[in-house]
C-alpha cells in the first residue's frame, strides 16, 4: 500500500484477501470499505501501544486479530473493564454498542487487525497514519 493510498472501495462489490491486506497495512487506521450498513477498517498497532479506550453508543463492532498478541479489555464503564482476555492471531472479538473497550498490543510485532463497524463509524476513505493523528482528528 502506498502512503497516500486513500481508496475506499465501498459501496461497490469488492473481494479481497483480508488477511494479507490487514498484515500489509502500515497505518494505525485505514478505512477499506464503506457501505450503507457497515464499514471495514484495517489497523496496525505498534508494539506497546493500544487502540485506546473507547465506546461506540450506536455501533456494534467486530474485531479480528490477524497477526500479533493482544490484551482485550471490555466492560460497562470505563472504570469497570471486567472482561479481560489475552488473544492472538485468528481470534475475533464482538463488541456490542455501548460497551467500553480497548485492545493493547502486548506482543513483539505490530498488531494487525481489521474491524467491522455496523453501521459505519468513520468517514469514507479515512486514513490515520498514527494514533495521535486519529485522536487529534476525532477531537
Amino acid at each position: 500500500m502506498e502512503k497516500n493510498n486513500r481508496i475506499d472501495y465501498g459501496s461497490e462489490p469488492f473481494i479481497v484477501n483480508i488477511s494479507n491486506t490487514s498484515c500489509e497495512n502500515p497505518y494505525y487506521r485505514r478505512v477499506l470499505w464503506t457501505g450503507e450498513n457497515l464499514q471495514v477498517a484495517l489497523m496496525s498497532i505498534p508494539i506497546g501501544d493500544e487502540v485506546g479506550l473507547e465506546r461506540h453508543p450506536d455501533n456494534d463492532q467486530f474485531i479480528r486479530i490477524e497477526n500479533g498478541c493482544a490484551q482485550v479489555l471490555m466492560g460497562s464503564s470505563s472504570e469497570n473493564l471486567n472482561i479481560q482476555n489475552r488473544v492472538n492471531s485468528n481470534y475475533a472479538v464482538m463488541v456490542p454498542a455501548g460497551i467500553w473497550h480497548n485492545i493493547r498490543n502486548i506482543g513483539n510485532v505490530p498488531l494487525k487487525i481489521y474491524t467491522i463497524y455496523a453501521p459505519p463509524h468513520h468517514l469514507k476513505g479515512t486514513v490515520h497514519e498514527t494514533r495521535r493523528i486519529a485522536e487529534e482528528e476525532e477531537n
